[in-house]
């Protein structure tokens, strides 16, 4: 993988200019290094998943997320997605439960959370692979330069954007956010450890709605079992 020609070509042109190519030759290197020593999740071609479906003009909704997940079958490029017929995993059925309590929206059996990125929601992690079965593995390694200059892009451009930051990681980066044309929703993580301090009850989902309303922008529909069947949650 090459570094910064394989980012979209929408997005590479707004955040080249920032980024520095001797950290992100070593990035490559590090993956590249990591891929060839055991499994490494997403694949190599879901590394940007997000930002190919999801392009700057059309973002809407940033929903940052921390790292890919690191079981198998799971990570697809996506923020808190799975792929088909992969099962949500627990941070993900919790917003499937925050989305029927917000919404009354039951939740799908699967968790492609495609459909929210086709309608301008960017679902991007902080750090884009991470080591089979080692959660954090690939943090600091220079992924965060590259997803940083993502979220300042989105600041700057010409739209007002509802910023979705769960967790303290997420939180850490609102200082970026320019509050007097973009929105901001924080809780808790949706995580099983925290999930309970926050998280439910926050409403995300119909106070993103109502923010890009007061923003003059259309609303986003959160639905995802025209796609997928239902699924009741214990």
């Amino acid at each position: 993988m090459k570094l910064p020609e394989a980012v979209p070509a929408a997005w590479r042109s707004l955040i080249a200019p920032e980024l520095d190519p001797v950290r992100l030759a070593a990035l490559a290197e590090f993956v590249a290094a990591e891929r060839a020593a055991g499994t490494v999740f997403p694949p190599e071609d879901r590394v940007f998943a997000a930002l190919e479906l999801t392009p700057p003009e059309a973002v809407r909704v940033l929903l940052l997320g921390q790292d890919p997940y690191h079981d198998e079958e799971q990570a697809h490029g996506l923020a808190f997605s799975v792929p088909e017929p992969v099962k949500p995993p627990p941070s993900l059925r919790n917003i499937f439960r925050e989305l029927e309590q917000d919404l009354g929206i039951r939740p799908p059996a699967g968790g492609d959370l495609s459909a929210w990125g086709r309608q301008g929601v960017l679902l991007l992690n902080s750090v884009l692979t991470v080591r089979a079965h080692a959660a954090g593995s690939h943090r600091n390694r220079g992924w965060e330069e590259l997803t940083d200059a993502v979220l300042r892009a989105v600041n700057r451009g010409p739209n007002p954007v509802v910023f979705i930051l769960w967790g303290a990681a997420a939180q850490a980066k609102k200082p970026w956010i320019d509050l007097r044309r973009h929105r901001v929703i924080e809780s808790a993580h949706p995580s099983p450890l925290s999930a309970y301090r926050g998280f439910f009850g926050s409403r995300p989902f119909s106070r993103a709605n109502a923010y890009l309303r007061e923003l003059g922008r259309s609303e986003v529909d959160w639905r995802l079992e025209s796609l997928q069947p239902e699924l009741e949650l214990i």
